[in-house]
């Protein structure tokens, strides 16, 4: 049952100091632990990019796949996972990257697209849009028509929707 009018930062915790000094922290767990909040996220963020018709959803591990799947089933798409080095057992495309702290490595099955789906990318949290930008080099492997990034919530300043442009981006919440 839809709840138009339930305040859905009410279930997003603030933790300063988290993961260390000077850094607030946005907690999703009170609402993912909230099944009305937790339901009405996922039709909000559905409603953001219905427009958009796709054919799959692409998420990386972990939190990216708890928002991605529901959704998926929401919006009559597939859902795909992409997943840290040695995770996925079949033929698979890599893409390695370089984050603030060292680097890292994203993997998806090879016969996971075919070219021209429309995908949408998805996860819990644009920050400053490293993960993200590394999905959609590594979905450059299927040419595949990437038609947007969604996220539940959005840290404006940290400037990740100018790191995705041209993409589309839309965000529920927005801090």
């Amino acid at each position: 049952m839809r709840d138009p009018q339930l305040d859905l930062t009410r279930f997003v915790r603030d933790i300063p100091d988290f993961p260390k000094p000077g850094i607030l922290f946005r907690d999703i767990t009170p609402l993912l632990g909230n099944p009305s909040a937790f339901r009405e996220t996922i039709a909000r963020m559905a409603d953001l990019v219905r427009d958009l018709k796709v054919d799959a959803l692409v998420a990386a591990e972990a939190r990216g796949f708890i928002f991605a799947a529901p959704l998926a089933i929401e919006l009559g798409a597939a859902f795909i996972p992409v997943r840290k080095p040695g995770k996925l057992p079949y033929d698979k495309h890599s893409f390695s990257y370089d984050l603030e702290y060292g680097s890292d490595t994203l993997e998806m099955h090879k016969d996971a697209l075919q070219p021209g789906e429309r995908v949408l990318l998805v996860d819990d949290l644009l920050a400053t849009g490293g993960t993200v930008e590394a999905c959609c080099r590594l979905l450059e492997n299927y040419q595949a028509q990437v038609v947007g990034c969604l996220f539940c919530i959005e840290l404006a300043a940290l400037g990740g929707r100018q790191r995705l442009a041209p993409h589309r981006v839309e965000a529920l919440l927005k801090y």
